[in-house]
């Protein structure tokens, strides 16, 4: 995310850190299965301001940054908690996010890289997996629920961000290696849509020679729009049917010369890291195939530096003018799609409520509108929060309130390349339909029918987890019959004040104190002599289901 352009908050940026515990991984060379779904049909490319897909349907990426890779984790935030990795991802597709910024460093793509900080009681699927191993995991799974990925390159290594796209350690040519191999890595995943290529290349604070990062400067070594070219070139050159992200600078020079002094008039337009693209109407980025570029500015309120324009007397009708001169241009004249890559605020200033809300609105409504994708679901994100709560289940209600209008939710299924409907068979734990059942109003009646024998099911409870308010836990259910039960049901009852969160495995639905987990539409048999185990967390006091039935048969 940005870091300010002065010299005081530069080095006050440079603080902000995240850590965890390690555990060890090997790595994986198989690519994810091909994904469909996402929002559109196949891969996306551009015409004019808009972002189409396969079939020439507009598409409008309203999704949400997931942090974590970039970190010295080597992968997702959030997963140290007790919400299970597909339960977050259940909740931001529910949300009405269908798009996915996951930003990572080069550090977490090496061979050899661990990933850390992983709860094994919640997530012991992702226990001993390499980076790479997890992001295909969730990849896989974020596909399957109908949204799309973009993989950003947030920082080369784990301590920090870099103003240039390269630093002593990583070179532009480690840059340019990772970034085909994941482009080789998820050909033919019609989930993972595309690059962004450097997060926020800025001019460099503690120096006031030119030395960051420039646009349009003609310097190979310092600008961005030429490297943005170069690594554009080099992925489309191993998978053509990538979008490439392209943020902005700071400062189109890439120094800070005229701000270091008293004198404001003279001042270079400097804006946020990665969100002045003031210069790329002048001087575009230029790629090798056609209809992929996508410029992707990065915009933030007053909990992460309080810019001039926040302080002038006709805020915030001042604002639109702003956007406009900085990225918004590029989009009204028509010349490339806006993808917002990250904006977001802790709204703690009243201030950044009326900015969220302009911003928003100078979006755009419907699928025309610009695309974005909000920063961040984390919670820790220092300067702006996250959507979801500390315990990464709960919602900051404020927030989405202000987004919602704007989200537009991912649609299960969809097709692979040629345009041709592919439904996706589930490759890892069976998923859920996203769409679900109104409950029974009532405990399902014993069947009409001839019931199964005595002893017609088995019911087994193991809870794999407890913390103070909550707990996971799975139901294990054998049909002990002569007979397939098909469609199967299995309900149970819980005390008063224990609530349902998510399940899977199942459609797993609530009324008053009885739960109903009912079999998905890929997979309604359960067999002779089958299992079936039914996931779930719930909030309360850790209980165990009691009056287990299978299709009204008590167990």
């Amino acid at each position: 995310m940005y870091r300010p352009r002065t010299l005081g908050a530069a080095l006050t940026a440079l603080a902000t850190a995240a850590a965890g515990v390690f555990v060890a991984a090997a790595v994986s060379t198989t690519p994810a299965a091909a994904a469909v779904g996402g929002t559109g049909t196949g891969y996306l490319h551009t015409s004019g301001n808009k972002i189409v897909d396969s079939t020439g349907a507009t598409v409008r990426l309203t999704g949400i940054n997931w942090f974590g890779m970039e970190t010295d984790n080597r992968t997702f935030h959030g997963l140290w908690s007790n919400n299970p990795w597909r339960g977050q991802l259940d909740k931001m597709a529910s949300l009405g996010y269908n798009t996915l910024r996951i930003p990572y460093s080069n550090d977490s793509v090496k061979p050899g890289a661990t990933a850390t900080g992983i709860n094994d009681f919640v997530n012991p699927d992702l226990v001993g997996l390499s980076p790479l191993q997890i992001l295909d995991k969730v990849i896989d799974y974020a596909g399957s629920k109908g949204m799309r990925v973009i993989l950003d390159r947030h920082r080369p290594t784990s301590a920090g961000q870099s103003p240039l796209w390269y630093t002593s350690t990583v070179s532009e040519a480690t840059w340019l290696n990772d970034w085909k191999m994941l482009a080789q890595r998820y050909a033919g995943n019609t989930t993972v849509i595309g690059a962004d290529l450097h997060n926020e290349p800025h001019a460099e604070g503690t120096n006031p020679a030119a030395t960051g990062a420039c646009w349009g400067c003609g310097d190979t070594t310092r600008d961005w729009r030429l490297a943005a070219e170069r690594a554009g070139n080099a992925i489309l050159g191993v998978q053509p049917n990538w979008l490439i992200f392209v943020e902005g600078v700071s400062c189109p020079s890439g120094g800070l010369s005229n701000v270091w002094d008293n004198d404001t008039s003279n001042d270079e337009d400097c804006g946020w890291w990665g969100g002045n693209l003031s210069k790329a109407g002048q001087f575009p980025v230029r790629l090798n195939v056609a209809n992929r570029l996508v410029y992707s500015p990065h915009e933030y309120a007053t909990s992460v530096y309080e810019q001039e324009w926040f302080k002038a007397a006709d805020f915030p009708a001042n604002l639109p003018a702003v956007w406009d001169r900085y990225w918004g241009y590029l989009y009204k004249q028509n010349i490339a799609p806006i993808m917002m890559g990250e904006f977001g605020s802790t709204l703690a200033d009243p201030r950044d409520k009326v900015w969220l809300e302009k911003l928003m609105a100078y979006t755009g409504t419907g699928v025309n509108g610009m695309s974005f994708t909000y920063w961040s679901w984390n919670p820790n994100s220092g300067d702006t929060g996250g959507i979801a709560l500390d315990d990464w289940t709960n919602i900051n209600t404020a927030k989405q309130a202000i987004l919602q209008p704007y989200l537009i939710p991912p649609v299960a299924g969809g097709a692979d390349p040629t345009g041709t409907p592919t439904p996706k068979p589930p490759t890892t734990t069976p998923v859920p339909p996203t769409t679900t059942p109104p409950p029974p109003t009532t405990t399902p009646p014993p069947p009409t029918t001839t019931p199964p024998p005595a002893g017609g099911c088995t019911a087994t409870y193991k809870q794999v987890n407890a913390w103070q308010g909550g707990f996971q836990g799975e139901l294990t259910v054998k049909n002990t019959s002569s007979s397939a039960v098909n469609p199967w049901s299995v309900t149970w009852t819980w005390p008063t004040g224990v609530t349902l969160v998510n399940g899977w495995n199942a459609t797993v639905t609530q009324s008053g104190t009885t739960v109903t987990a009912a079999g998905p539409s890929y997979a309604p048999s359960l067999a002779a002599g089958a299992s079936i185990t039914v996931g779930f967390t719930a909030n309360g006091t850790a209980a165990a289901p009691a009056s287990v039935k299978l299709k009204g048969t008590a167990c």
